[in-house]
Formats: structure tokens, C-alpha cells, sequence
């Protein structure tokens, strides 16, 4: 096809004999090296023009990557120094409650070491409700009557509230004091007006104050028969 177009395309050329080839060659070569050296520069544009490598890509991508991990790992560190810190305030705040307790305990067997009296008093309210407690459980009103007395104002009871007072050193010890003098009010009116339930009612409130405050004020140790 090429030869029919340079035929036709110009009848002055001469044909293709041996001179003619030679003055054809250098226009042929030089043709081809120009179209080499534009393909190659067209590829270098091309080239400079493109995105970059995918090996850059990814070495980009590692390093975000490892920025992210560095920066995770760094505020992990940080977390756990700061539960390492809360922990060891945590620790020394125990710590210091367990002090607190023991100087608490302390003091109070101190008290209680040189409340001879008072434990003698309170070791009389036990022998009370004990014989009272008998009393009821025979339904023996008129016994039960006698151990307590007509009114709160009664000698053993004045003496149990001196030793309540010297002794109860927090709110909750005494407010089962209160309880114990409210139920025992009761107690002691439930049996004068013969009244045998409510008066076995009124005595378990009793006992069941009067064993919580000595639980509480560490006196249960010190009271035989509770």
C-alpha cells in the first residue's frame, strides 16, 4: 500500500533504482529517529505528569499508619499511668480508712477497759430481759412485772442509760438506744395491762436493740448471756 501511495502520489519521482534509494535512506532514517526521540519525549511528559509510584503510595500510607498505631499506643500508656495514680490514691485513701477504724477501735476498748461500772450496769439489763423473756414465754405476766418494774423510771433502767451515754459513740448506737427505751416503754405498759402478745412483741423489739447497740459498740464481747 505504501508503494502505490508514493506512486500516485507524485508521477516526477524517479523510480526506485539504486540512486534513488541512496538519496531516500538518510530521509528515512532521519524520520524514524525524529519519531523515536517525539515517543520519547512524549513518554517522559507523560511520566511527569502521572501520580505518583504506588510504592509511595504505600509508603505514605505506612507511615499514617504508624503514626496512628504510635499515637493509640501512646494514649494507652497514658490511661494506664492514669489508673496506675487513681489506683494508688485509691490505695492510700483504704489505707487511710483502716487507720482511721483501728484508732476508732482503739479508743473505744479504752473506754470500755475503764468502764468497769457501766458494764456492770449493762450486764444487769441482760439478766433482766432474760428473766422477763422466761416470764413471757410462761405467759407469767405478774413475774414478768416485777423483774421490769411499773415505769421507766426504775433504778436498773436509769443505771442502763448512764452506761449508754458514756459508751454510744456514733448516731447509729444511739438510735438503737432509742429503740430500746421506746420498745421497753412499751414492754412495760403491754404487761401491766395484761396484754400478752403485745407484750412478747415489745420484748423482741427490746432484745433486738439492745443486742444490735452492744454488737456496735463492741460490748457484746464483755456481757455474758447476750
Amino acid at each position: 500500500m505504501a508503494s502505490n501511495f508514493l506512486s500516485t502520489a507524485n508521477p516526477f519521482l524517479p523510480s526506485p533504482s539504486s540512486s534513488s534509494l541512496s538519496f531516500l535512506t538518510p530521509t528515512y532514517v532521519y524520520y524514524n529517529s525524529m519519531k523515536y526521540t517525539v515517543k520519547r519525549e512524549l513518554g517522559l511528559c507523560e511520566a511527569a505528569n502521572q501520580p505518583a509510584p504506588h510504592s509511595a503510595i504505600v509508603t505514605k500510607r505506612g507511615l499514617s499508619i504508624s503514626f496512628i498505631t504510635s499515637f493509640v499506643l501512646s494514649l494507652g500508656r497514658k490511661n494506664n499511668a492514669n489508673a496506675a495514680i487513681l489506683e494508688a490514691d485509691d490505695d492510700e485513701e483504704l489505707l487511710e480508712k483502716v487507720k482511721r477504724d483501728r484508732k476508732k477501735r482503739l479508743e473505744k476498748q479504752g473506754v470500755i477497759s475503764s468502764s468497769k461500772q457501766e458494764t456492770g450496769y449493762l450486764q444487769e439489763v441482760v439478766y433482766k430481759l432474760s428473766a422477763v423473756g422466761q416470764a413471757l414465754e410462761n405467759n407469767d405476766l405478774s413475774a414478768a412485772g416485777s423483774v421490769l418494774g411499773k415505769t421507766t423510771d426504775t433504778d436498773w433502767v436509769q443505771r442502763a442509760n448512764i452506761a449508754f451515754n458514756k459508751l454510744s459513740s456514733s448516731p447509729d448506737e444511739k438510735t438503737q438506744v432509742d429503740a430500746f427505751n421506746s420498745s421497753l416503754a412499751s414492754l412495760i405498759s403491754s404487761v401491766s395491762k395484761n396484754d400478752v402478745e403485745s407484750s412478747k412483741i415489745a420484748f423482741v423489739s427490746s432484745a433486738t436493740a439492745f443486742e444490735k447497740w452492744s454488737s456496735m459498740s463492741g460490748l457484746a464481747a464483755q456481757l455474758k448471756g447476750l
